[in-house]
């Protein structure tokens, strides 16, 4: 695990339209020494501060207007590489989702363990070689 000091410079940004999975991520990452932004969906996202500012993000595949796949060939598109954590209740998607794209770390299917959700976290601020 990483230590807390480290945690608390990483910035998470979590992308789901479902507000209460927003506000329970958001109260996860916070507990553990992280700082969490939360949008109601990609083009929300897109349009903040919050592609510039975050470390890692996490984003729902299944939303209303442009998908979770979308929003990271955009953000891929506008020279933005960061690591994202994919999350989706439709276990048929799992496979249409390719852990070898550059910068995907998982796709966890909802529910998943706060543990594992963490773990994701910390393979995805890692220090790049």
């Amino acid at each position: 695990m990483q230590n807390t000091q480290m945690r608390n410079k990483a910035v998470i940004a979590v992308v789901d339209d479902d507000e209460s999975l927003r506000t329970a991520l958001e109260g996860l990452l916070r507990a553990t020494g992280y700082l969490a932004l939360t949008y109601g969906g990609a083009r929300e996202f897109l349009d903040s501060e919050g592609p510039e500012l975050a470390g890692c993000l996490i984003s729902d595949i299944q939303m209303p207007g442009m998908c979770g796949v979308e929003l990271y060939e955009v953000l891929r598109s506008r020279g933005l590489e960061l690591p994202v954590i994919f999350m989706t209740a439709y276990p048929g998607e799992k496979p249409r989702i390719n852990t070898e794209m550059p910068g995907v770390i998982a796709c966890l299917p909802k529910p998943f363990e706060a543990d594992q959700l963490l773990d994701c976290i910390e393979t995805a601020l890692l220090p790049k070689p």
